[in-house]
């Protein structure tokens, strides 16, 4: 958690929260074979987009785009949508907050959309379906980092299967993720194409664009208007 209140009701962190968890239950009610074509359809499969004359005679649709939204909706397994969503509510209420809902809404789906270009552009080859909400989620930590480097984050970390807690800085902790992200991406542009695993240059495409476009979202604070006691001590 983080030592940095809202100051406003979140209500587009809890709803996205609540999309999410919704299509995960769908997800498990599915048969495994129906939900693998789920994945294909609506996840992120590079080559089909990179390669569209293949995709056609694979089978997939012709001029679909729709996965670059729909995947920010589906999970691969229980810690896939847990840390996923933990992390959304730690970091998106307050940034939400500083952002206004109908603002945070568009950032948050436009961050999700430049993670999975970034995605698309460096492993084109790919025919393995990348699901998950992390790439607009790592938009929400690069804002987060930009509206909140002083925060105070609770950290847990286990010391021989024993959860010891601690604090950190949000510019050390952030800022750490981030030098992760881009070292296992510098390492995963090195294996080969057809493997799954975590899509780090979709995070690290999601964070980025949350940095450059979160002063384009937040809202400007007005100035607050003086009392009639204040304006003698203004002149002095």
């Amino acid at each position: 958690m983080d030592s940095v209140p809202s100051r406003s009701v979140p209500v587009v962190t809890r709803t996205l929260i609540l999309i999410n968890v919704v299509m995960f239950f769908f997800e498990l009610a599915l048969p495994q074979e129906t939900l693998e074509q789920v994945f294909y359809l609506f996840g992120i499969v590079p080559a089909r987009f990179a390669h569209p004359n293949w995709a056609a005679r694979v089978g997939f649709p012709v001029n679909d785009y729709w996965p670059l939204l729909t995947h920010q909706f589906l999970h691969g397994g229980w810690l896939h949508i847990i840390g996923n969503m933990w992390t959304l509510w730690i970091f998106g209420d307050n940034v939400e907050d500083r952002m206004g809902s109908l603002r945070f809404a568009i950032f948050y789906l436009t961050c999700g959309f430049v993670a999975a270009m970034t995605h698309l552009m460096t492993q084109s080859e790919s025919t393995v379906p990348t699901v998950g909400a992390s790439g607009a989620i790592a938009g929400v930590l690069g804002a987060y980092l930009l509206l909140f480097p002083t925060a105070r984050l609770v950290v847990m970390f286990p010391v021989l299967f024993l959860p010891f807690f601690f604090e950190l800085p949000a510019v050390l902790y952030l800022g750490a993720w981030f030098l992760i992200q881009l070292f296992s991406g510098a390492l995963a542009l090195a294996g080969p194409a057809q493997v799954g695993g975590i899509a780090f240059w979709a995070h690290i495409g999601g964070f980025t664009a949350g940095l450059l476009l979160c002063p384009l979202f937040v809202r400007r604070r007005r100035p607050r208007r003086m009392q009639p006691d204040e304006y003698g001590l203004e002149w002095s």
